[in-house]
């Protein structure tokens, strides 16, 4: 009896000791983080990740077409000066909004002035010789008819006059250059548009291929995007769009569809869409991002 009172106790002595070896050990509570790095860990957030369309691609939104280009020109010219010379006066500079037919800048014409002067001078005294000359013609018909003078008067008569009359006509040609030389000294823009470009100042000589100014049509506008191919039966000319920018914030600006790509890329299985602003307030500017919406 004893020895099994004794077996008995070492047992639950033993089986004792492994129940509390066998517990689980409770993890210490970590110790508070620091203030500047609680701030940091507070701050992360948790997103979503959802499929997003290739870059520069439209993407749909609740029915929407949703697009971002850039505001091109339709019209970009490189203007240079019809003739040589140095640039006596410039009326434009970089930024300058203009209207077709306005003056940008103006060759020295000292010279050709003064050579127009003396074209109109010979061209006055062409004029009186041929006056004279036809008068003297006048009375050798006269003459000649009555049988009063020679063939031979009549005929040197008749070539003095078409001389007189051939030199007044090359004076009035030579004043009519010297003019037109005056006009083409003065270069004004082709379009209404803005100076995108300055690249000539007072005192420079020109050459006769020298770009002195870049004009670009400011209206309309023109914007391309391009459109999954999915849209391309939901897609015509015509078509009204509208567009965002940020200078002007909530302000919606109209435009539509002008040409419908024909032809799907097979990289991005994507079509091209062109569209055209009026801006005839001039806001828009080349080169201006924007947000397109179409139905």
């Amino acid at each position: 009896m004893k020895r099994s009172l004794v077996l008995i106790t070492i047992t639950i002595a033993v089986l004792a000791c492994a129940k509390k070896e066998a517990a689980p050990v409770q993890p210490k509570t970590p110790p508070p983080l620091p203030a500047d790095v609680a701030k940091v860990s507070d701050a992360v957030t948790t997103t979503t990740a959802t499929e997003a369309a290739p870059a520069g691609i439209a993407s749909e939104a609740g029915g929407t077409i949703v697009a971002t280009g850039e505001f091109v020109s339709p019209v970009r010219s490189e203007l240079s000066a019809k003739l040589p010379g140095r640039v006596g006066r410039m009326y434009v500079d970089e930024g300058s909004l203009v209207t077709k037919g306005q003056p940008l800048l103006e060759l020295e014409t000292d010279y050709t002035r003064i050579n127009l002067q003396r074209a109109e001078a010979d061209s006055q005294r062409a004029a009186a010789a041929e006056a004279d000359a036809e008068r003297d013609l006048s009375r050798k018909k006269e003459l000649i008819a009555k049988d009063s003078i020679p063939r031979a008067t009549f005929d040197r008569s008749a070539s003095a006059y078409d001389q007189a009359k051939a030199a007044h006509a090359s004076a009035v040609a030579q004043a009519s250059m010297y003019r037109q030389q005056l006009t083409d000294s003065v270069l004004r823009s082709p379009i209404d548009g803005v100076v995108a470009e300055k690249r000539t100042d007072i005192g420079q000589r020109l050459g006769d291929n020298t770009v002195t100014l870049v004009v670009v049509q400011t209206s309309p506008l023109k914007l391309r995007f391009r459109v999954p191919e999915k849209y391309l039966a939901q897609v015509h000319r015509g078509q009204d769009v509208k567009a965002t920018v940020d200078p002007y914030p909530g302000q919606i600006f109209a435009g539509r569809v002008t040409v419908v790509g024909g032809v799907i890329d097979p990289a991005t299985r994507s079509f091209t869409v062109e569209t055209e602003f009026p801006n005839r307030d001039g806001k828009l500017r080349p080169g201006l991002f924007a947000r397109v919406e179409m139905q």
